[in-house]
């Protein structure tokens, strides 16, 4: 019996986790160096796949130039589809998903700083793995992320379990001792 509580309860945690991260992507903003697709059900005119740009607007067939930066992807999806929708197409199925997101950037004492592609729950500590880990001179409790919060960058402390987003410029700063 213990056996399937534990079961069910490791069950329960992990699909917490799944919804979490899933809730985390909807939300997710679209900003300058992700690559998106665009496809529109039996449509192949209409679908594309393209990087947004750092003025993040892309040019769609028959609905011109679309400000991208700064939307969720089912945002997108919604202006697409209603831009298509009566004149071109009675009821279009319109489907935005990100291949590709904006890289963020480490710096500071990690021994190979650099842009690196951004992965979902990616954890400070884990960036620094992926720039070959710490210095020896690397303080783990001075660690300083720039971010882009609604078209302005921000500025604060982090600790290493901190979750990185895209585009988000890490700096590890040293330890005096």
């Amino acid at each position: 019996m213990k056996f399937k509580q534990l079961l069910c309860w490791a069950f329960i945690m992990l699909s917490s986790f799944v919804l979490a991260v899933e809730s985390d992507l909807n939300q997710y903003r679209l900003g300058s160096g992700d690559v998106i697709k665009i496809s529109v059900f039996g449509q192949e005119d209409l679908s594309l796949e393209t990087r947004l740009s750092h003025m993040g607007v892309i040019n769609y067939p028959f609905l011109g130039d679309l400000t991208a930066v700064g939307l969720t992807a089912s945002e997108l999806e919604s202006l697409i589809y209603s831009g298509l929708k009566g004149d071109y197409l009675v009821e279009p199925s319109v489907s935005v998903s990100i291949l590709e997101y904006r890289p963020f950037f480490i710096d500071g004492e990690v021994k190979k700083p650099g842009g690196y592609p951004y992965q979902p729950s990616l954890t400070i500590n884990k960036a620094a793995a992926l720039a070959g880990g710490y210095t020896e001179r690397a303080s783990r409790n001075k660690i300083v992320v720039v971010r882009d919060i609604a078209g302005e960058q921000t500025t604060f402390n982090a600790t290493v379990t901190d979750i990185v987003q895209p585009g988000d410029i890490i700096t590890v700063q040293q330890s005096f001792f």
